[in-house]
């Protein structure tokens, strides 16, 4: 078969893809550079002036945790510099994330769910599908990074910093679209291909953090840290751009390869045969549940636990952090007479109960994951009833939303209570991370409801999760007004340790998510299935 014939029907597909994935690929697209952009925005407010990024500087070049956390220490004196590392490594993550997620989702989910095949019946050739896929999702990386660039060299920050930055996003994305179409060759279970591209994506982000605390050679064993080599409004480089694009395009035609040697629908290792007997528990739609969203739980649990880590070990430091930065006192400090440490804490418990969310949003959703692959109609078959198996899932949805946020809590109590000498902030940060689980479990009330009326429509919950994440994070440095910071459930949540606590708004918040979720489950019961 000739490559002309084995690419048959790739801009059809492409199409397709576009046609059918609009919505997601717009958030995604869109939320990536937002977050870029005002982030960037909040950085000038933060340091109006050069002494303000001289005295930011001279505290993060020497702060371990830091550099773990944001990435290498370069240009801090500078704006762009300082733009770089406070969104630089979280805005890699991100881009990677989508690539990961996208790919997956386009390649190897298409072939479990058996829409591969129906295609592979029309006039279309072998590596159609994979190419096609792979072309959306490059140019997705590629509408990433230049309206980053282009957003921040409308702020008036240095064009050439702004391009390197915007191209290290764009190739980073492109690093991981090809390691997880070759995992998707290898793997026949989605969730397997998922979940090894994000060990492979937090084991890079660990590489780089110790190559960056140290002298930077072990970055050179991350993709994260090839593209940071550019070195964005540090005196930029471009030659470090051939390392991820030379791998980028050996993974693309590694995947090509692989799936010429495998069959259809299968993974070229095959998978290992499961015991003879199920789990009693595997008989019970909660046991189910849990067993099809552990490996979910585990990892949000780990991520949650180290985000909490980084922010607990330089809680101590905070007061001489922020002690000649008079912007970034008050963007801290927002809650009376609280202690600047106690503020510190309060927010960095709001990070955690923020990623908290997005597992328990994407716990919630699980079931019109398992309702649009077709898996669902045979457990319903059998004498569960609708209401028994949507309350299954989210029964692990809510208490695994509990079971992250005592990750986070323990993770920023452990960090705190070591460097400060006094473990008994273990317990108390676990208390304040709690305080927040009202405030998750109405995001899983509003995705269930989507998914009970509106299944088409459950998007809006990831959409309503970035709101969240946009005033909770950048509501008092962007200055946005009361009614729009109240839409955040998050808002009406004591901020612990720093706020007062109070049962009022958590009782209410509570009563409101019961009600969309008995809201959501009827509206499922009634609803047709698929």
């Amino acid at each position: 078969m000739t490559r002309s014939t084995e690419l048959t029907g790739t801009t059809t597909l492409a199409r397709l893809i576009l046609r059918r994935e609009r919505i997601r690929i717009l958030i995604w697209t869109a939320a990536i550079p937002l977050l870029v952009l005002l982030t960037a925005a909040s950085v000038k407010g933060l340091y109006p002036t050069q002494h303000d990024l001289d005295v930011a500087a001279e505290a993060s070049e020497d702060n371990a945790a830091a550099i773990a956390f944001n990435g290498p220490a370069q240009g801090l004196d500078t704006l762009g510099g300082q733009v770089a590392f406070q969104v630089g490594t979280f805005g890699l993550v991100m881009v990677a994330l989508m690539s990961i997620f996208m790919t997956g989702r386009q390649t190897r989910a298409e072939e479990e769910s058996g829409r591969a095949e129906m295609i592979s019946s029309l006039p279309v050739g072998r590596h159609a599908d994979t190419t096609a896929a792979l072309l959306v999702v490059s140019g997705m990386n590629v509408i990433v990074g230049a309206l980053v660039a282009l957003g921040l060299i409308g702020m008036d920050l240095p064009a050439a910093g702004s391009v390197v930055l915007g191209v290290s996003f764009c190739a980073l994305g492109l690093v991981f679209a090809g390691i997880t179409t070759v995992v998707a060759q290898i793997s026949e279970n989605t969730r397997v291909v998922l979940g090894s591209t994000g060990a492979v994506l937090g084991t890079a982000f660990v590489l780089r953090a110790i190559g960056d605390i140290g002298d930077g050679t072990v970055s050179w064993s991350s993709p994260i840290g090839w593209v940071q080599k550019m070195r964005p409004f540090a005196g930029e480089r471009w030659w470090p751009l051939l390392v991820p694009a030379v791998f980028a395009v050996a993974a693309f035609v590694m995947a090509h390869a692989l799936s010429d040697r495998r069959d259809l629908d299968a993974g070229l290792v095959a998978p290992r045969p499961g015991p003879p007997r199920a789990a009693r528990g595997l008989g019970r739609p909660v046991g189910l549940a849990l067993r099809l969203q552990r490996g979910s739980l585990i990892g949000w649990s780990c991520g949650v636990f180290l985000t909490g880590l980084a922010y607990g070990s330089v809680a101590g430091d905070v007061e001489d952090f922020v002690a000649d930065n008079e912007a970034l006192d008050d963007l801290i400090t927002g809650y009376g007479g609280a202690s600047l440490t106690d503020s510190y804490l309060s927010q960095s418990l709001l990070v955690v109960a923020l990623l908290s969310a997005a597992y328990t949003v994407q716990s919630a959703l699980r079931q019109r994951r398992e309702e649009s692959g077709l898996r669902a109609e045979p457990v319903l078959a059998t004498p569960v009833s609708r209401g028994r198996w949507g309350a299954s899932h989210l029964t692990v949805a809510l208490a695994g939303s509990v079971v992250v946020l005592i990750a986070g809590g323990l993770g920023t109590g452990l960090a705190y209570g070591i460097t400060s000498g006094d473990l008994g902030q273990v317990p108390r940060l676990i208390g304040a991370a709690l305080a927040y689980t009202p405030a998750l479990w109405l995001l899983a009330g509003l995705a269930t409801t989507l998914f009970g009326l509106v299944p088409r429509g459950t998007v809006a919950a990831w959409a309503a999760l970035t709101a969240c994440f946009v005033i909770g994070l950048l509501g008092q440095a962007l200055d946005l007004p009361g009614w729009a910071r109240d839409i955040s459930p998050f808002e009406h949540i004591p901020h612990l340790p720093a706020a007062d606590l109070s049962l009022v708004a958590p009782t209410l918040v509570t009563a409101l998510a019961a009600a969309l979720t008995m809201a959501g489950l009827a509206g499922f019961r009634r609803r047709d299935i698929g």
